[in-house]
C-alpha cells in the first residue's frame, strides 16, 4: 500500500489568483443555457460570449489585461447564441463556433488580434436548421471538424467542402462530445442518460452504449488522455453531482463514482493528460476544484481549491502559453461576470531560475502530418511531441502566419466555398436556393396587369446563374459595414484606427487626378476606405465589384489586395451623404427623448409573446394600445396619453405606482392590430382564429377592461397575421392570413365584406405596405419574393423580383415618391440587410446594406417628406437613421440615435402633431421594458424663429380620408391633399435669406490737387510728425469688432435640452 502513499510532483501545485489589474476587467457577460464553456483559449488569444444574448464574442490576446471598452471591435459571430467555440490545436488563429441559428462557423483572427469589428467568417455550415449544440477540431486530423447538432453527430471534412460522416443513432439531444488524444474514437454523452463510443471510420460506427448519470440534466464527459477510461460529470436521481470513471473495455461498469453535493451547476471538467490534473469548474460556483487522477484507487486526490467569484465558463490555456520559467503547469482562464480571471497553477520550487524538467514531460505540438482525407482512408499518425523547453528548438510560439486554407496569390482557385450547406428556401428548387438576390436576370419584370403564374414568376426572379458573377453593365451598390460599427472602431481607445484628416487642397488635387473615365462609384471607393459599394449605373462603365465573398478567402498578404489597398488614399472616412453633390439637411438629427412628466411610467405585465409580423405596438396622438401578458387569450391595454407627450393628448400625469392600464381582452391570442388613422377611438385587432374584432374607444379613454367589441366578424379561415388600413381612403381594412391571400374590406357597411382578394403568395406573407397615393399594394414573403400589386386591375401581381434571403422575417415601406421600395431582412448568414429597389426594376436591389448580425427584425419608419428612414428592432437600443436618394450611394447614413434602455417597440405620429416651431420634423412614442415615452427628432438649426420651409415642404395629409372607400373601389379619380405646416404669423426663412439688391455704384471721389505753393514752405518738426501720423492713421483700418462676436453658436433653446 506504499504506491498510496507516493509523493507526487503536482501535489502542492497552488492556484495563485493575479491582482485586479492583471485581469480583463469590465467586460459584459450573461447567462447562458448552453452545453458549451462560453470561453475558449489558443496560444495566441482567448475568445468568450459577449453580452445578454451571446450571439457576439470578444476576442482578445492571450496575456491581455485592464479594463475593456464597451465599443472595442467584436466578432459578430451569429444571430443567436454561440453555444460552443474551440480554437485550431494546428492554429492559433481558427475559431469554429457553433449557435442556436443552427449555423457553425469557421473564422480567422488576424495575427495581430481584432482591431475592426469582424463579420465575414471564412465558411459557414448549415446543420438543417437543428440546434447546434457541441462543436471541435479533430485532435490529430488537420481540416477535420465534430458538430453535434440534435440527436446527430456529423464530422466535416473542411478541405473536400462535404460532410464526411454522420450518425443518428442518439435518441435524445448530445450533451457532449470528447476524442481520444489518438483521435481514433469518440465518446458522447446523451440526454437519454447514456453514454456512447464512436469509431466513425469502422462499418459500425457505435462501439459500445452504457447507461451514465440517471438524471437528464447537463452531463459532460471528457476522454482521460491517450488511455482507455473517461469521465464524465453530471446528476444523479437525487440531484447530487456525480464523477463517473468508465473503461471503455468494461463500459457498464464505473470505475469510480464519487458523490458531491447538492448544488444546481453543471460541472465542466478540464483534463491536462500530461500531468493527469483534473479541474472542476462549477457554473454558478464561487469554487474550482483540482484533483490529480491516478490509474488506482482512490483514482481522484484531491489538490487545493480555488475561491473566487461565480463562474460563467472556464477553459485551459494550451501548455505552449505557459510560463515554464515560473513553475507554471496550467493555467485556468475563468469567465466570471464582469471579468476574466487567469489562475495560474504553480508547483512551489526553491527557486525558478532553471527549468524544471521533471514538472513538463513533453507534449503534443501545433503541426500535424495527417489531413482530413488521409484519417478517413484509416491513416494515422500521432501528432510530434515538442518539449517545453525555453531553448529548445521546436515551435512553441504561437502558429498564427497567413490564412489556412487561404489560396495562392497569383490563383482565383480557393479551397472551399463561402456556404457548404444552406437551408433550402421554401418553394425553390434545391438547386437555386443557394441563389444571392444579385443573381437574378437584368430584365426587369413588364409593368403588366396581366396574371403572372407562380413558376413563370419564380423563372424571372431566380435564374440559376453563379453566386459570383457580376450582372453585365450593371454594378450594385453593396455597404459591407454599417456607419455604427466604423463610429464605434473611431471612438474606441482599444481599436488601432487613427483617422487622418486631409486638407481641402490634398481633396481637390485627389480628385483632380483621378482618371475621367472613372465612375462616380470609383470616385467613392477611393474616398471611403471602409465602403465595399457597387453602384448600379446603366450608363455608367462597370467597376470592378469586390464580391466579399471570395476576396475573404484570399491572403491578406497577396498582390491584388496589396495593390488595391495601396491606391486607397489614408483619409477620414466620411459619410457618404457628404462626399459628393450637397450636404444632407437631416445629416446631424438630434433624438431627444421628452421630459420625465410626459412619461407613462411603471406599466405591468407588458407581453413580449408576439409573432414576427407584428410591430407589437402602436398608437396616435391620444392613446397608445400595448400587449398585456396573464390571464387566456389575448389582451390589449389601453394607455391614455399624459398632457404634453403629443399637443392633443389631455390626459392627466398618471401615478408613478404600478399601472395596470385597462385591457380590451380577447379569447384568442393576438396576431395584429392597428388604429384607424382618421379616427383616434377605432381599434382593429386580428387574432389566430381568423375573426377580426371593432374596437370604439370612450371619448375620455378606456375606465375598465371589458370583451365586449363593437363588432366581430370572420375575415380568413385561419389566422390573420397582419391588418392595415388604407392611407387614403376611408373605412378600408386590409388583412393577410395564413391562407396566403390579402383581402381588402369595405368597413361602411353593416356587415363588412371582401371587395378585392389578392392571390400569388405561395409563403406566408411577412409584410405589407401601402404606397403614399394609395394606388398600389407592396408585399414581401417567405418565399424570398418581393411582389407590388395595383389592386383595383388585378388580383395577381404586376411585379416581382428576389428578396431577402433569409425566411426569419422581414419588412417594407415605399420610399422617394413611390418610385423605390425599401426591404429589410437578413442574408443567409443571418446579417441584418437593407435593401433598396427601383419599383419599376425588381430584379435586383439597387442599394444593399449590410447592418448587423442580431436575431431581431427591422422595423421601418419613413418620413416620406424628407426620405429620411428609422430603423430599428425589438430589443434594440439604437435606432439606425438613413437618408434615401435616387442617386448613389442611394442610402445615405445620418446620425443614429442611440436609447439609454431596450425598447419593444416604436410608433410614429403623423406630421400635424409635430412642433415646427422647434424644428422637429418626426415624433415618435418608444415602448420599453415598462414606460412608454415621446420621442422627438430635430434638426439644428440657428434660427429657430424662423419657419425651415427647406425642411417643411407641403406634406402629404396622413390624419384626414381623401375620398370614401367606396369612392376608391370604384376607381374614382382624387387629387393629392398637401397642406402646409407654417405656423401662422411664423416668417419664413427663405424670405428672409433672400439676396438684397446690390446699391447702386458711386463714383469715387476725386483726390484733392495739391498746393503747389504750400507743398514748397517748409514746414517744422512738430507739423512734419503730426502729418505723418495722419497719413499712417489713414492706412490703418480700425476694427472695434471682437473676435468672439463672430463666433457661431447653438440656439439659445438648445441650452435648455
Amino acid at each position: 500500500m506504499a504506491w498510496r502513499f507516493k509523493a507526487s510532483k503536482y501535489k502542492n501545485a497552488a492556484p495563485i489568483v493575479p491582482k485586479p489589474e492583471s485581469c480583463i476587467r469590465d467586460i459584459c457577460v450573461g447567462s447562458y443555457q448552453t452545453y458549451g464553456n462560453n470561453i475558449c483559449a489558443s496560444a495566441a488569444f482567448m475568445a468568450f460570449n459577449w453580452e445578454h444574448v451571446g450571439s457576439s464574442m470578444a476576442v482578445l490576446p492571450l496575456d491581455d489585461c485592464g479594463r475593456k471598452s464597451k465599443t472595442m471591435p467584436l466578432l459578430h459571430a451569429h444571430s443567436d447564441t454561440i453555444t460552443d467555440m474551440e480554437f485550431s490545436p494546428f492554429h492559433d488563429g481558427l475559431l469554429l463556433t457553433g449557435s442556436q441559428d443552427s449555423l457553425v462557423k469557421v473564422w480567422h483572427i488576424p495575427p495581430e488580434g481584432l482591431k475592426e469589428s469582424l463579420s465575414t467568417p471564412e465558411c459557414t455550415l448549415s446543420q438543417k436548421q437543428r440546434r447546434v449544440e457541441n462543436v471541435g477540431f479533430h485532435p490529430v486530423a488537420d481540416g477535420l471538424i465534430h458538430v453535434a447538432s440534435g440527436h446527430e453527430l456529423a464530422l466535416w471534412d473542411l478541405t473536400q467542402q462535404k460532410e464526411a460522416f454522420v450518425n443518428r443513432d442518439h435518441s435524445e439531444v448530445i450533451q457532449s462530445t470528447s476524442w481520444k488524444k489518438d483521435g481514433k474514437l469518440v465518446a458522447t454523452s446523451c440526454k437519454d442518460k447514456k453514454v456512447r463510443i464512436l469509431d466513425p471510420r469502422a462499418a459500425s460506427p457505435v462501439l459500445g452504449v452504457a447507461n451514465s448519470h440517471q438524471n437528464i440534466k447537463d452531463s459532460r464527459l471528457v476522454w482521460l488522455g491517450d488511455s482507455d477510461r473517461i469521465l464524465t460529470t453530471g446528476f444523479d436521481s437525487a440531484r447530487l453531482r456525480q464523477i463517473m470513471i468508465r473503461d471503455i473495455r468494461n463500459l457498464s461498469q464505473t470505475q469510480k463514482t464519487l458523490e458531491l453535493d447538492c448544488s444546481t451547476g453543471v460541472l465542466m471538467p478540464l483534463f491536462d493528460a500530461d500531468t493527469n490534473m483534473l479541474f472542476l469548474a462549477g457554473k454558478g460556483d464561487t469554487t474550482i476544484l483540482y484533483m490529480e487522477l491516478s490509474d488506482r484507487e482512490p483514482y481522484l486526490i484531491e489538490g487545493l481549491r480555488h475561491s473566487g467569484e461565480q463562474t460563467k465558463g472556464a477553459c485551459l490555456v494550451p501548455k505552449r502559453a505557459l510560463r515554464v520559467m515560473e513553475g507554471e503547469v496550467n493555467r485556468v482562464l475563468q469567465l466570471t461576470g464582469s471579468s476574466v480571471v487567469p489562475i495560474m497553477y504553480q508547483v512551489p520550487r526553491k527557486s525558478y531560475r532553471e527549468y524544471h524538467a521533471d514538472l513538463y514531460p513533453e507534449t503534443s505540438g501545433a503541426v500535424t502530418y495527417l489531413s482530413a482525407p488521409m484519417w478517413m482512408q484509416n491513416q494515422d499518425h500521432p501528432v510530434p511531441n515538442i518539449s517545453l523547453h525555453p531553448n529548445a528548438n521546436n515551435c512553441t510560439q504561437p502558429r498564427l502566419g497567413p490564412k489556412p486554407f487561404s489560396a495562392s496569390a497569383g490563383s482565383e482557385e480557393f479551397s472551399f466555398d463561402k456556404v457548404f450547406s444552406v437551408p433550402a428556401v421554401p418553394g425553390v428548387p434545391k438547386s437555386d436556393s443557394g441563389l444571392s438576390p444579385v443573381s437574378a436576370p437584368a430584365s426587369a419584370t413588364p409593368l403588366t396587369s396581366t396574371p403572372i403564374s407562380r413558376d413563370e414568376e419564380k423563372e424571372k426572379s431566380l435564374s440559376p446563374t453563379s453566386d459570383v458573377d457580376v450582372i453585365p453593365n450593371k454594378e450594385e451598390y453593396t455597404n459591407g459595414k454599417s456607419d455604427t460599427s466604423l463610429e464605434e472602431e473611431v471612438n474606441s481607445s482599444d481599436s488601432g484606427y487613427r483617422p487622418k484628416t486631409p486638407s481641402t487642397a490634398e481633396r481637390r488635387k485627389m480628385f483632380e487626378s483621378t482618371d475621367g473615365n472613372q465612375s462616380i462609384a470609383d470616385l467613392r471607393r477611393a474616398y471611403e476606405v471602409r465602403s465595399k459599394s457597387v453602384a448600379v449605373e446603366s450608363e455608367a462603365p462597370p467597376s470592378p465589384a469586390p464580391l466579399r465573398r471570395r476576396d475573404s478567402l484570399k491572403s491578406r498578404k497577396s498582390p491584388e489586395r496589396e495593390e488595391k489597398r495601396s491606391s486607397v488614399p489614408n483619409v477620414t472616412t466620411k459619410r457618404t451623404s457628404t462626399v459628393f453633390g450637397k450636404v444632407s439637411k437631416f445629416r446631424h438629427l438630434k433624438g431627444t427623448p421628452g421630459h420625465k412628466s410626459t412619461h407613462v411610467e411603471n406599466i405591468k405585465n407588458i407581453s413580449r409573446q408576439i409573432s414576427g409580423e407584428c410591430n407589437g405596438f402602436y398608437g396616435n396622438g391620444t392613446r397608445c394600445a400595448v400587449p398585456i401578458g396573464g390571464g387566456g387569450g389575448g389582451r390589449i391595454g389601453v394607455v391614455e396619453l399624459p398632457v404634453g407627450s403629443t399637443s392633443i393628448a389631455k390626459a392627466p400625469p398618471p401615478h408613478p405606482s404600478a399601472l395596470h392600464p385597462p385591457s380590451l381582452l380577447h379569447p384568442a391570442p393576438l396576431q395584429d392590430w392597428t388604429f384607424d388613422p382618421f379616427s383616434d377611438q377605432r381599434l382593429m385587432v386580428a387574432c389566430d382564429d381568423g375573426l377580426l374584432r371593432e374596437w370604439i374607444i370612450p371619448e375620455g379613454g378606456l375606465q375598465e377592461s371589458t370583451n365586449e367589441p363593437k363588432r366581430t366578424f370572420s375575415a380568413h379561415p385561419d389566422k390573420i397575421y397582419i391588418v392595415r388600413f388604407h392611407p387614403t381612403a376611408s373605412d378600408l381594412l386590409t388583412t393577410a392570413a395564413h391562407d396566403l391571400t390579402i383581402k381588402i374590406w369595405d368597413l361602411s357597411q353593416e356587415v363588412p365584406t371582401a371587395e378585392i382578394t389578392l392571390t400569388g403568395h405561395t409563403e406566408q406573407i411577412f409584410a405589407m405596405d401601402w404606397s403614399p397615393c394609395g394606388e398600389y399594394l407592396a408585399t414581401v414573403c417567405k418565399d424570398g419574393l418581393v411582389r407590388i400589386y395595383k389592386p383595383r386591375a388585378s388580383t395577381e401581381p404586376i411585379r416581382s423580383g428576389p428578396g431577402p434571403v433569409g425566411s426569419r422575417g422581414a419588412r417594407i415601406v415605399w420610399a422617394i415618391h413611390d418610385t423605390h421600395l425599401v426591404v429589410t431582412g437578413f442574408d443567409k448568414v443571418s446579417e441584418r440587410q437593407i435593401l433598396l429597389y427601383k419599383a419599376s426594376d425588381l430584379s435586383a436591389p439597387v442599394c444593399t446594406v449590410g447592418l448587423d448580425v442580431s436575431p431581431a427584425i427591422l422595423h421601418i419608419h419613413i418620413d416620406h417628406d424628407s426620405n429620411t428612414l428609422f430603423l430599428t428592432g425589438r430589443g434594440d437600443s439604437t435606432i439606425y437613421c438613413y437618408e434615401a436618394t435616387c442617386e448613389p450611394p442611394f442610402l445615405c447614413a445620418l446620425s443614429h440615435h442611440r436609447s439609454a434602455t431596450l425598447h419593444q417597440g416604436i410608433a410614429f405620429l403623423p406630421k400635424n402633431l409635430l412642433a415646427v416651431e422647434k424644428v422637429e420634423f418626426a415624433r415618435a412614442l418608444r415602448l420599453t421594458n415598462g414606460n412608454i415615452e415621446p420621442l422627438s427628432f430635430t434638426v439644428p438649426r440657428k434660427k429657430t424663429e424662423l419657419f425651415q420651409d427647406d425642411l417643411f415642404p407641403p406634406t402629404l395629409v396622413t390624419w384626414e380620408p381623401w375620398q370614401s372607400g367606396r369612392d376608391w373601389l370604384a376607381s374614382k379619380p382624387v387629387t393629392p391633399r398637401t397642406v402646409s405646416l407654417q405656423p401662422p404669423g411664423m416668417d419664413t426663412l427663405s424670405s428672409q435669406s433672400a439676396p438684397a439688391q446690390p446699391p447702386a455704384k458711386e463714383k469715387p471721389p476725386q483726390k484733392p490737387k495739391p498746393d503747389l505753393i504750400k507743398s514748397h514752405v517748409p514746414m517744422d518738426a512738430k507739423e512734419k510728425q503730426d502729418s505723418i501720423m495722419k497719413a499712417m492713421s489713414a492706412k490703418v483700418k480700425l476694427d472695434l469688432k471682437l473676435e468672439q462676436d463672430s463666433m457661431e453658436g447653438v440656439d439659445e433653446a438648445e441650452w435648455d435640452q
